[in-house]
């Protein structure tokens, strides 16, 4: 009884409402739609394990060796996912975490694992993601074809906005591979209602244009033909570009026809002084050229590599968004959402050493320069550059939002079921005053996964923002249920910082 109701409240409190944001700058080539104005993620979906169902079959992405399960010695990522939150996840051959947990790690091929991926999203105030696609007419093909429709799912389930970026790095059939797959597969996600549009066009990004390396071997010609191509399709065509994008000068026709440009900056710089160059050297010209054209701009944002210490617990990141806004950029994307592989990853990540196996070389967030940092912080992060982006907040050089800032009470709405006593209070402390016969509170994400069990003593249940493991809970919503009898009470609020 309390489980079902739990559910309802919960269906209608991810629905919610959703706040419509407009954003205007003084030289956009387009008017808001769902990336000019926006904040878009990069989304790889690319981590299997053995067991999970995936054609793929093997531990993709997570190793060098996918046949083997990810150890100290067949390592593939960098930074360990805070799976606190996951409702499946599967058996590694590290040794347990700091806190005595085994060491298990999600799968992307899980629809649990994308819903809660984008359920995130919606919950932080990401608008749109861009989901990665590389070459699909491989091994990997059938894997990143079923991803495709479990993004489409939980996009559509939790009100988040996506689109299909093509990734050529490798790629040396992309001219042709690309039609083909547009044509005959991914074309067909255009028919969902949160496929991203722009100018009444759907949205397609194709990333590795103009680069001069060997893994990028395509010609002018190649990428001007796709581009084109693409355009008569009706699409919003978006260009995955290096930072030196305006030196490339036999692709610049194909540069200036796309809708948008948005280069490239991981492994480009990497702490606030070379975001600070960024903005000189790259932000302001290129913005200057794209103006000339008729091209809007959407640089990335990122995180910074946690392994390598780079973060300075958000300053880094929030100087990126800080410089990227103050010189008029159209929209921003963020590199990336999910990217384990690099340590770039905003999505929830180990804190400390008791969320991390022991004996491995990982660190938490908390670890990098001695700043304590709550697993979300970085969707909280991007989320406040999406308001300054939208103009929801002044601009400003300083963080909104610190890594430690205490939760606090918002949104709350009781519905009562069955009970004689109407609810006393919800007061600053979290506690609960509830009706004599009740025993014990319990409280759910908004995942359905229980986070605390809270005793009723003398009619209060206090709850003061820790899980089931006794650490602090992250900010976002939660239902609270007491029961009595076969009656039960709910409670919907939202933690925020």
């Amino acid at each position: 009884m309390v489980h079902s109701a739990c559910k309802t409240i919960r269906k209608i409190a991810v629905v919610g409402v959703i706040s419509l944001c407009f954003f205007a700058s003084a030289w956009a080539a387009s008017g808001p739609g769902d990336v000019v104005g926006k904040i878009t993620v990069g989304y790889q979906g690319w981590f299997a394990c053995q067991g999970d169902g995936a054609p793929i079959n093997g531990w993709w992405h997570y190793t060098q060796n996918w046949g083997a399960a990810p150890s100290p010695t067949n390592q593939g990522i960098k930074s360990w996912p805070d799976m606190r939150e996951y409702t499946k996840s599967y058996q590694t051959g590290y040794a347990n975490l700091g806190n005595g947990q085994p060491a298990k790690l999600f799968s992307s091929y899980d629809q649990s694992t994308v819903n809660l991926h984008f359920f995130w999203m919606h919950q932080y105030g990401i608008d749109c993601a861009a989901l990665q696609r590389f070459n699909p007419f491989g091994g990997e093909g059938p894997t990143r074809d079923s991803m495709a429709n479990k993004v489409r799912i939980a996009a559509e389930a939790y009100g988040v906005k996506f689109y299909i970026m093509y990734d050529i790095t490798g790629w040396t059939t992309m001219q042709a591979d690309i039609k083909t797959d547009w044509t005959n597969k991914m074309s067909k996600l255009t028919a969902s209602s949160m496929y991203a549009k722009q100018n009444d066009k759907p949205v397609v990004c194709v990333w590795g244009l103009a680069y001069n390396d060997a893994g990028h071997p395509q010609t002018a010609a190649a990428c001007i033909d796709i581009v084109t191509w693409l355009k008569n399709q009706g699409c919003y065509v978006i260009g995955g570009t290096p930072r030196e994008w305006r030196t490339r000068t036999d692709f610049l026709p194909m540069l200036h026809s796309l809708n948008m440009i948005s280069p490239w900056l991981i492994g480009a710089v990497g702490d606030v002084a070379g975001s600070d160059g960024i903005y000189t050297n790259y932000f302001l010209p290129d913005i200057a050229e794209c103006n000339a054209n008729g091209v809007d701009y959407q640089p990335c944002v990122l995180p910074g590599d946690n392994s390598l210490k780079q973060r300075a617990h958000g300053d880094f990141m929030w100087r990126e968004f800080y410089n990227a806004i103050r010189a008029g950029s159209q929209g921003i994307y963020i590199s990336m959402y999910d990217e384990f592989n690099e340590g770039h990853q905003i999505c929830k990540t180990a804190e400390d050493a008791s969320m991390i196996p022991t004996g491995s070389n990982f660190i938490g967030l908390s670890q990098e320069d001695g700043t304590v940092c709550s697993s979300d912080y970085y969707l909280r992060l991007t989320g406040d550059g999406g308001k300054m982006l939208k103009k929801q907040i002044a601009l400003t050089a300083t963080r909104p939002t610190q890594p430690t800032a205490a939760l606090a009470i918002k949104n709350a709405d009781w519905e009562m079921q069955g009970f004689n006593k109407t609810v006393l209070s919800f007061g600053t402390h979290k506690s609960l005053v509830l009706p004599a016969r009740s025993s014990v509170v319990t409280v759910y994400d908004m995942c359905g996964k229980i986070v605390a069990n809270i005793p009723v003593v003398n009619n209060v249940a206090a709850w003061h923002g820790t899980n089931s493991y006794g650490r602090p809970v992250s900010a976002g919503s939660y239902v609270a249920c007491a029961v009595e009898g076969k009656n039960s009470i709910v409670k919907t609020f939202v933690l925020d910082r």
